[in-house]
């Protein structure tokens, strides 16, 4: 046998920022690795979730995913769902004997509240609109009715970006940022809003500012530099608005219900009016308070971040795969392994890195040094337990051969790659992609 075939095979499912730096440092350590992913394209949210006209961010980690793709002990199976109901499910992963099993797939669902009127048209998560706006099938595919007065629930980076799409794309008449919490605890950062600072509607700031300020002066939060960090933005480096849309945020409200129209539109949203607790361990939570407003808004956006799936097929909890809380193999602190409670167990060789350890947390750079934790934990895994099949991939390989779908492999993504490119030439666009998995797959030869 030789010194190839000895070498460990693990096989990454999810080939995003997590799956991809992980795969390169399990190849940097003597190891082979098998990429599973459900998109054509690999990226996941690298090209999928960053803004789309951040062209140059974008491309720069395409660069970096090319280089790590390019090694020959990567194997990359592009368009193949792994789920209890996928093309070839996590179980049958775990007989083909590979060493570890490394678990990148993002945080594939979303999370919502339950409110009465989540089911009406023009009710969406920012997901849907976002994997929209990037060209992602199905999402590309679909078409949203998306109004002229839009509540965006939740104030993180998400809210900033879907703002940006809705103030200069869409270009809407208003958008109202909703919060449970004050001025004080917005999540997003003063770069993600220079987008759309210029269109803030800065009397109704101030007013807004004015009308929540003794709450929040109560818990010991500063409401004037909560304003200033808002106005901040209005630096140079804003951008000059485009479009008319005023953008209002309502504090300190908490979303009860969705009101519908005879159409089966909305019609409004209705919330109730929080206050701020105090806790000992110094965090605030929001308390509903017993008075209710009604938003005047036709369209209702949620961007209060992902959840994994329950379909996948391993335990979940509160919206994450069950970890174990006394690893064995423990990086800074934090825990990799995956835990079946029913069990009391860690599920053999089964690790998460990136969103689907913990949903909605990091960008890029904390994803990536994510995956190199996991790494370091699946190695010492490995260096522990050497029992493993070589052939795994092999096997893998064959399983994969009887499905009924086309199988995208990296030679055939490159020839995606080159030809979206000179179509983007051609166009005299930054960026070309096509908008369908029919599409790519018939430019590849894959149909």
């Amino acid at each position: 046998m030789t010194e190839e075939h000895v070498k460990p095979v693990v096989a990454i499912i999810g080939a995003g920022p997590a799956g991809l730096f992980g795969a390169n440092s399990l190849v940097e350590q003597g190891v082979r690795v098998v990429l599973l992913n459900r998109d054509i394209k690999p990226g996941g949210l690298a090209e999928y979730g960053i803004y789309y006209d951040k062209y140059s961010i974008k491309e720069g980690l395409r660069k970096q995913f090319r280089k790590i793709l390019a090694s020959p002990d990567i194997t990359y199976y592009g368009n193949v769902r792994v789920a209890e109901d996928g093309d070839v499910t996590l179980a049958e992963l775990r007989q083909m004997g590979f060493a570890a099993i490394i678990v990148a797939v993002g945080a594939q669902e979303t999370k919502w509240l339950g409110l009465p009127g989540e089911d009406l048209r023009g009710v969406y998560h920012s997901k849907s609109l976002m994997y929209h706006y990037n060209d992602l099938p199905p999402y590309s595919e679909q078409e949203f009715a998306i109004g002229k007065r839009v509540a965006v629930i939740g104030v993180g980076n998400t809210m900033a970006d879907i703002a940006h799409w809705l103030t200069r794309d869409v270009q809407v008449d208003e958008i109202i940022g909703v919060a449970r919490r004050g001025p004080a605890e917005v999540k997003f950062t003063r770069q993600e809003i220079e987008y759309i600072a210029r269109n803030f509607d800065l009397e109704a700031l101030d007013a807004e500012i004015a009308r929540v300020a003794d709450r929040v002066r109560a818990v010991g939060q500063d409401p004037d530099e909560a304003k200033s960090f808002l106005l901040s933005a209005l630096s140079r480096k804003a951008w000059d608005p485009i479009s008319t849309t005023r953008i209002y945020f309502r504090f300190l409200s908490s979303p009860k219900r969705i009101l519908g129209n005879t159409e089966g539109g909305v019609a409004g949203l209705e919330v109730d009016d929080t206050e701020l607790i105090l806790h000992p361990d110094g965090e605030t939570r929001p308390r509903r308070l017993d008075t209710q407003h009604v938003l005047d808004v036709d369209t209702v956006i949620f961007c209060i971040g992902d959840r994994v799936s329950s379909r996948f097929g391993l335990p979940v909890q509160w919206n994450e795969f069950v970890k174990s809380d006394t690893p064995r193999y423990p990086v800074d602190g934090e825990s990799y392994e995956v835990f079946d409670p029913e069990a009391n167990a860690p599920i053999e060789g089964i690790f998460v890195a990136g969103w689907a350890r913990k949903a909605s947390k990091g960008q890029v750079g904390l994803a990536r040094k994510d995956a190199y934790n996991c790494v370091e934990a699946v190695m010492r895994y490995i260096g522990d337990s050497p029992v493993y099949d070589a052939e795994a991939g092999e096997k893998l390989d064959a399983r994969l051969a009887q499905l009924h779908k086309p199988l995208v492999r990296k030679d055939d993504w490159r020839r995606l790659e080159a030809i979206e490119q000179q179509k983007a030439a051609e166009l005299g666009v930054e960026l070309f992609k096509f908008k369908s998995n029919a599409e790519m797959l018939a430019a590849m030869g894959l149909a």
